[in-house]
C-alpha cells in the first residue's frame, strides 16, 4: 500500500540522484549549474515576437474565462518568471502582473521588457517560492515555466501555487529532467550512469497525491529556439558536464554525434486552483 506524501518522497530522492559527484566538480574548477541571464532574455524575446502552443492557449482561456465571469481582466503571478517568456507574451490582456524569481537580474531583464510592451503594472519579487508566497499574494491565474525538476521539495511548492490562484494554474515542464540529454556525455567522459527520473509522470502522481482533481495533461513539442548554438553550445555543455575549459574540443566532437531535433518535448499541465475569490 503506497503511503502519504510517498510520490512527493520518491521526487525528492529522485531530485537528490543528479548531484554530480564532489569530486568531478573539483577537478572541473568551476560549478557545473547556474542560468545565464542572456539567454532567458533571447528567449523572452522570441516568444514575444512569436507566442503560442498549449500553455500560452491554456492561460489565455483562462485569462478569458475571468473576463467572462467578473467582467474585469485577470491579475497574473509568474513563478520562476525568468526573464518574463511565459508572463510577457500576455501583458497586454492582464491588469497587473506580479514575477517572482530567486535572481534579480533575471527581473531586471523582466522589467526592461515590460517598460517598453505596457502600462500594465508589474511587480517584481526576488526570492525562493514557497517562502515569497505571502508576498506575492493570491492571483487570477499562476503561471509556473520550466521551474519544478528544480524544486526537491515539490509538494510544498505546488500546493502554494494551488492556493495563490483564484482561476487556474498553468505549469510547463518537458517530460524528462532537462538534463537528462546528456546523460550518454557523462557515460561517455565519466563512466557516469545518471538517473532517469523523475518525469512528468512522477509530478502528476505529485498533483493526485495532493488531491489535485481535474488535472489537464498535455504533451506536445514546440519549436526549439533561443538555445545556444555553436562553440556557445559547447561551452555551456563542456561546464554542464563538470569538465574544464580545454576539454571543449573534445565535447564539440562529442555532439557532432548528437545533433539537435530543432523540437523540444514539453507537457503542459494546468488545474483550478483554490485561493480565496
Amino acid at each position: 500500500m503506497i503511503g502519504p506524501g510517498s510520490a512527493a518522497a520518491a521526487w525528492r530522492t529522485s531530485l537528490d540522484s543528479w548531484a554530480i559527484p564532489s569530486e568531478l566538480v573539483a577537478a572541473s574548477g568551476r560549478s557545473p549549474w547556474g542560468h545565464a541571464v542572456s539567454r532567458f532574455a533571447v528567449k523572452a524575446d522570441l516568444d514575444l515576437a512569436a507566442p503560442g502552443g498549449a500553455s500560452y492557449d491554456a492561460a489565455a482561456a483562462a485569462l478569458d474565462a475571468v473576463e467572462l465571469d467578473t467582467g474585469r481582466r485577470a491579475t497574473v503571478l509568474d513563478v520562476g518568471a525568468g526573464a518574463g517568456a511565459a508572463c510577457l507574451p500576455l501583458l497586454h490582456r492582464v491588469s497587473a502582473l506580479t514575477a517572482v524569481d530567486a535572481d534579480p537580474a533575471m527581473l531586471a531583464a523582466l522589467t526592461e521588457r515590460a517598460d517598453g510592451l505596457s502600462t500594465t503594472k508589474v511587480r517584481t519579487i526576488a526570492g525562493r517560492w514557497p517562502d515569497v508566497a505571502d508576498e506575492a499574494g493570491v492571483h487570477d491565474v499562476v503561471l509556473c515555466h520550466h521551474v519544478l525538476y528544480d524544486v526537491r521539495d515539490v509538494a510544498p511548492f505546488l500546493r502554494a501555487l494551488t492556493s495563490a490562484a483564484r482561476g487556474r494554474v498553468v505549469v510547463e515542464v518537458p517530460p524528462e529532467h532537462p538534463m537528462a540529454w546528456l546523460n550518454p556525455l557523462f557515460a561517455e567522459f565519466h563512466g557516469l550512469q545518471r538517473p532517469t527520473g523523475p518525469t512528468v509522470d512522477d509530478l502528476v502522481a505529485v498533483l493526485h497525491e495532493l488531491g489535485i482533481g481535474a488535472l489537464s495533461v498535455e504533451r506536445w513539442s514546440r519549436l526549439e529556439h533561443g538555445t545556444p548554438t555553436g562553440q556557445e553550445r559547447v561551452a555551456l555543455v563542456t561546464r554542464r558536464l563538470a569538465l574544464p575549459a580545454e576539454r571543449e574540443p573534445e565535447v564539440a566532437a562529442a555532439l557532432a554525434a548528437h545533433p539537435e531535433s530543432g523540437l523540444r518535448r514539453v507537457v503542459t499541465l494546468s488545474w483550478a486552483g483554490t485561493g480565496p475569490g
